[in-house]
């Protein structure tokens, strides 16, 4: 396909008209590579071990969640060369597609919640455009942590807890623990908690790591589109 067929298919996937307003310029296509796509790699982050594997593996294209470039550069030096160097020497298109894949139907929260078996569910925010979801348990904690494939910091007690809401990514927000317990939920999972709001929190708070909470989502989205999902998250372990 030409560039400006995958451009349109990504934006059908996930509209950038949802991506918060954090995202703007964050987001869509942040490297334009070759005119002709054809082969599709796909990872939750473009680190530079990403980016190389992709310009290695003969990739036309490489689709991230996160966005590679957080501030405005005036010169492309350090870590932003680092990643940039491999794709521009091999001419590949680098696209991401953030918070507008977190909110979108079959996104980041929709893989999640499908991964960890949650039945009856319901949207968070109310609205068909999800920060997260709201559903009922089929696996015990430790089977949620297996299949998660990190450790679980529980903040509360969570033994008589059934219905949970999960978000992918640090999505420990106020409003939505309070939403989600509205909605019947008596835990709620994200990651990268803060210790101030885990003293307000109305509910129990599961954090998890960020990565093992995005991964799927990407791994999902490869997988459906026939991408090739490039693994770059770090490995995980608890001492105790």
């Amino acid at each position: 396909m030409k560039r400006t067929e995958f451009i349109r298919r990504m934006e059908e996937i996930a509209p950038l008209v949802l991506a918060e307003e954090f995202d703007e310029g964050r987001v869509g296509l942040l490297y334009e590579g070759k005119e002709e796509i054809v082969k599709i790699a796909c990872a939750l982050d473009a680190t530079p071990k990403v980016a190389q594997k992709a310009a290695d593996g003969g990739f036309d294209a490489l689709v991230v969640h996160h966005p590679a470039f957080w501030n405005p550069m005036h010169a492309v030096t350090g870590r932003a060369a680092e990643i940039l160097r491999p794709l521009a020497k091999a001419d590949v298109n680098l696209y991401a597609m953030h918070t507008n894949f977190d909110h979108v139907n079959g996104g980041i929260n929709d893989a999640l919640a499908e991964l960890l078996g949650l039945t009856d569910r319901v949207r968070l925010d109310a609205t068909p455009e999800s920060l997260g979801v709201v559903g009922t348990l089929s696996m015990s904690f430790q089977e949620m942590a297996s299949v998660l494939g990190c450790g679980l910091r529980v903040w509360g007690d969570i033994s008589s807890v059934r219905r949970i809401a999960v978000a992918g990514g640090a999505a420990f927000d106020l409003s939505l623990i309070r939403e989600a317990q509205v909605l019947g939920a008596g835990a709620f999972l994200a990651s990268e908690l803060k210790y101030s709001l885990a003293l307000e929190s109305p509910i129990p708070l599961i954090e998890a790591t960020h990565c093992a909470l995005e991964a799927p989502g990407m791994r999902e989205l490869a997988l459906r589109e026939g991408w090739t999902f490039i693994e770059g998250s770090p490995k995980t372990s608890i001492i105790e």
